[in-house]
């Protein structure tokens, strides 16, 4: 597991990232290891976050908590209250106790709702010591495309009007997923749509990439009324008719037939 430490510039403040979706061990993560040795016998080495919450003034980010495990969000619960502030490195009654350092702060992230099912259900104990909630909305079409101008400005114009094209299929998922008569559960994420990026300055054209990235994201279960068929309508708004029609990539990804994008 990757911790990150950087600084707040324009504070001075230390930060330290740790990632919790990827702790296999809430333990080694909070609290550290024992080891033993021949030269040096039993020992024991702290983890990052005994040394981060021990630093004055530090901003530790607790990334994907929502992923975490109950073991690692227990052993969060005293160090997160403000009545407590500690760590205790043992269960015995004489084990040490790390005190949490004065002006620390604590961020976490997390993804609620039923669509993300790898993670773990934060009970109140834990969420009402982040009495401060910001919630995130996807990002829009807008925001898409400024993102990818920073991400690929060596693009060329083809390469970006097909980029765009993306951001207008991922924009359009989300939109769809909120309507009261929705025909797809979920959305086409920014960070996908990041990673088509990535394939259209490989040199791969958008129905190899509708076929590879957009349409493996819904159930091909339900015949007309299925969520990628759906899809297929969403990702043909924005494609040239000539590649929507019948035989095309979209619906044959061994077709060789050129295909254009729309004009922005």
């Amino acid at each position: 597991m990757k911790t990150y430490k950087v600084t707040y510039k324009k504070y001075n403040r230390p930060i330290f990232v740790f990632n919790c979706g990827s702790a296999q061990d809430a333990r080694a993560l909070f609290i550290g290891n024992t080891f033993f040795s021949k030269d040096n016998g039993t020992w024991f080495n702290k983890s990052e976050f005994v040394k981060a919450i021990e630093t004055p003034n530090a901003i530790i980010v607790l990334d994907e908590l929502s992923r975490l495990s109950h073991d690692g969000m227990n052993l969060l619960i005293p160090v997160l209250d403000f009545t407590q502030r500690t760590l205790r490195l043992d269960e015995s009654e004489t084990s040490a106790v790390v005190h949490v350092a004065q002006g620390v702060t604590f961020i976490a992230t997390a993804n609620v709702g039923n669509e993300f099912t790898a993670t773990r259900v934060m009970d109140l104990a834990l969420t009402n010591r982040f009495p401060v909630v910001v919630e995130m909305e996807p990002l829009g079409f807008d925001e898409m495309a400024s993102l990818i101008g920073v991400k690929f400005p060596n693009a060329d114009q083809n390469q970006l009007e097909s980029m765009l094209v993306l951001c207008h299929i991922s924009d359009d998922t989300k939109i769809q997923v909120k309507l009261d008569n929705a025909k797809i559960t979920k959305f086409i994420p920014t960070g996908t749509i990041v990673e088509a990026a990535e394939l259209v300055m490989d040199g791969f054209s958008l129905s190899d990439i509708a076929e590879m990235v957009v349409y493996p994201t819904y159930e091909n279960a339900g015949g007309v009324d299925s969520e990628r068929l759906f899809a297929k309508q969403i990702v043909q708004k924005y494609t040239d008719k000539k590649s929507a029609g019948a035989g095309s990539p979209i619906n044959s990804p061994t077709s060789t037939k050129p295909k254009t994008v729309i004009k922005f």
